[in-house]
């Protein structure tokens, strides 16, 4: 197979799992991964192959959305070890205006919780009477 002919392939097998929904969730990122390296493409080249074929054609990626609110997250809790719920607003509508509508609201919030929670950035600052982190891990359905 030709360089061209892969880079082809490459691009088909991108633009036939996101064209319904021009959105690449990390199952399909992974069987575009494993499809370029069978033929033949190292892992790194593969990765920035697809960040610029999704760039070319508005496709979300999922796994830079989860890098986006990993970032986002780092820093909000990185002065004092805390997220506050104001931090956490701003860092759902930088996600939700990234996301371009491929994902509800509900995902976002709990794509964030997720991330907080695995990066061990969980700590929130809470109200004397309210803990706004719990309602909305309860609401989520997290809790």
């Amino acid at each position: 197979m030709s360089v061209e002919d892969i880079k082809k392939r490459f691009v088909n097998e991108i633009k036939l799992r996101a064209y319904d929904d021009k959105y690449l969730d990390k199952n399909e990122e992974r069987e575009i991964l494993q499809i370029a390296i069978q033929l033949g493409v190292s892992i790194d080249s593969a990765r920035g192959a697809l960040v610029q074929v999704c760039d070319e054609h508005s496709y979300i990626l999922e796994s830079q959305l989860h890098k986006q609110i990993k970032d986002q997250v780092e820093a909000a809790a990185g002065n004092d070890g805390k997220v506050d719920q104001k931090e956490f607003d701003m860092i759902f509508h930088t996600v939700k205006k990234a996301a371009q509508g491929k994902k509800n609201d509900r995902d976002i919030k709990k794509m964030i919780v997720t991330i907080m929670e695995d990066t061990g950035n969980n700590k929130v600052k809470t109200g004397w009477f309210s803990d706004w982190y719990t309602a909305l891990k309860k609401d989520l359905g997290m809790a």
